[in-house]
């Protein structure tokens, strides 16, 4: 049986590096986002996740879907895959690490093998577009 982790995610690319994310206590990167609450919609989540972890809020007009994207949950058993909604966005603050985000990061292509499985198509998919360095 396979279970399904579904996930929200920004994605912000500024001179060919995307903003990224890491928890406290992991050695992985990850698109900023998380997990659904009940009855939420993929923007409400979008915005409270944001500034839960980054402290920053996006601009809902501005919000815009770049894609979907599925894989193996990184650190999970086998059958375990996420599903993560990716949306572009602008954003009003100073991106600042909160809650249980330990680091902020800019990788580029280069920096692929230091981020989730997810996160490896999103980054194959900003190099195709010619949006990642």
């Amino acid at each position: 049986m396979t279970t399904i982790i579904d996930k929200i995610a920004w994605i912000y690319v500024v001179n060919g590096q995307i903003l990224s994310a890491r928890s406290k206590g992991k050695d992985t990167y990850y698109l900023p986002g998380g997990k659904r609450e009940p009855d939420e919609t993929d923007i409400e989540t979008l915005l409270r996740e944001i500034e839960e972890e980054l402290s920053v809020h996006i601009n809902p007009e501005t919000v815009l879907h770049f894609g979907t994207f599925e894989a193996q949950a990184h650190g999970k058993s086998e059958g375990t895959q996420v599903k993560m909604t990716c949306y572009t966005a602008d954003f009003d603050g100073d991106l600042s690490p909160a809650s249980e985000i330990d680091e902020l990061v800019w990788l580029n292509y280069t920096d692929r093998d230091r981020v989730s499985p997810v996160c490896q198509i999103i980054f194959d998919k900003l190099k195709e577009m010619k949006l990642l360095s």
